[in-house]
């Protein structure tokens, strides 16, 4: 090396380094924070500022494209912000191995532009990623956080690094006695803790839910249609994602009445599979007043875009002051629900506590091979 070049970085481009890379470790995976202790969190500097070409002409990667100009070994475009390991990682090899400078200037790039991104966010474009992930059967939840905040953009943006957790981890299956108890006192408690104090703040909230459908509707009692929220489902195909298609096509909702209204009510939904009035009838009686709200071929995967969600709140909306005219806010109606996630949780954000009647929310149980009663929602003195 020449004599007049030291390894001695200027303070300006050092502090512009920190700013670019948010006081993170720019090694793709890792994001540390390097400017506290990791156990204690005391204020302390972690970061090391490696070159992506070697100050030494033998190092990894070597001097590469600055070999005719080796001053400029310490340009803010030939450094990355790292923790130690990480920068003991690219460094480990020569030739730099699998760390080729390429790609490490890939790395450095693409967390500069994230940070730029996240942090130039309009506050009212932020919104908090809510996860519920109940089991469901012998199913259990796989939310993926990264999948959710991506599913955001670009219409929002995570307001946290972390989404919020409603569900709770446990044993419990839907054909035990507690099951429904436990899981909707727990959803009530985590939402009053957690997201209750956010609400009175006046933030956005994104759902992302797996769960059985009277949970998933209980959830949305919750949130409510006043509270500003975004429900989100998950697309199957052509690849899985959760992020809404724009997709126009209506799926032609409609309502089928009952042949009389002297009877209790009981409303089916069968958009994700048709739902025979035997098995409703089997359950209750057969002197009941059977609503059903359908489309014309039921499948999991009709739900598309947010404009046919918007449908489906709209038509819900005048299907509930419906069937209340005709049997009073005092009777309770029983709810037999087949339909996707973000519909489940609709349905509970559109009604009405103060003026809605009960509802029975009923499941299918493929263990007993019937519809059970899972939750009561109205006429309990714990309705929110």
């Amino acid at each position: 090396m020449l004599k007049d070049v030291t390894r001695y970085i200027k303070r300006e481009v050092e502090r512009e380094l920190w700013a670019r890379a948010a006081g993170r470790c720019q090694f793709y995976g890792c994001n540390r924070i390097l400017y506290k202790s990791p156990v204690t969190q005391e204020p302390i500097n972690i970061s090391e500022k490696a070159h992506i070409y070697s100050f030494s002409q033998y190092g990894a990667r070597g001097w590469g494209l600055f070999a005719k100009n080796k001053k400029a070994l310490n340009d803010l475009s030939n450094l990355m912000l790292v923790c130690h390991d990480c920068h003991k990682s690219i460094d480990l090899e020569k030739d730099g191995g699998r760390y080729q400078a390429e790609l490490l200037i890939k790395w450095k790039l693409e967390h500069e532009r994230r940070v730029a991104i996240v942090t130039g966010v309009d506050p009212i474009k932020k919104s908090y990623v809510v996860l519920y992930g109940a089991n469901i059967g012998d199913e259990t939840s796989i939310l993926q956080p990264e999948h959710a905040n991506w599913a955001l953009f670009p219409e929002w943006y995570p307001a946290d690094e972390k989404p919020i957790y409603l569900d709770m981890t446990w044993e419990g299956r839907d054909d035990q006695p507690n099951y429904w108890v436990t899981e909707e006192r727990n959803l009530r408690q985590r939402f009053d803790r957690v997201i209750r104090p956010l609400i009175d703040e006046g933030h956005h909230f994104s759902i992302f839910g797996f769960a059985p459908m009277p949970l998933l509707i209980r959830i949305g009692t919750l949130f409510t249609d006043k509270i500003p929220s975004q429900v989100y489902q998950l697309q199957r195909e052509p690849e899985q994602t959760w992020q809404w298609s724009i997709t126009q096509n209506d799926p032609d909702f409609k309502v089928n009445l009952p042949e009389n209204y002297e009877h209790p009510p009981a409303l089916i939904i069968a958009l994700s599979s048709a739902i025979a009035h035997e098995r409703v009838t089997s359950v209750l009686d057969t002197n009941v007043s059977i609503w059903e709200l359908t489309i014309a071929d039921p499948h999991n995967d009709f739900l598309k875009s947010r404009d046919q969600l918007s449908k489906f709140r709209e038509i819900v909306r005048k299907l509930m002051v419906q069937i209340s005219k005709k049997h009073g806010n005092s009777t309770p109606l029983a709810i037999f629900p087949a339909m996707p996630v973000a519909p489940s949780v609709e349905l509970g954000r559109v009604r009405m506590p103060k003026a809605e009647m009960p509802w029975v929310i009923y499941d299918q149980n493929n263990r007993l091979g019937a519809f059970v009663k899972a939750l009561q929602i109205g006429g309990v003195p714990d309705e929110q």
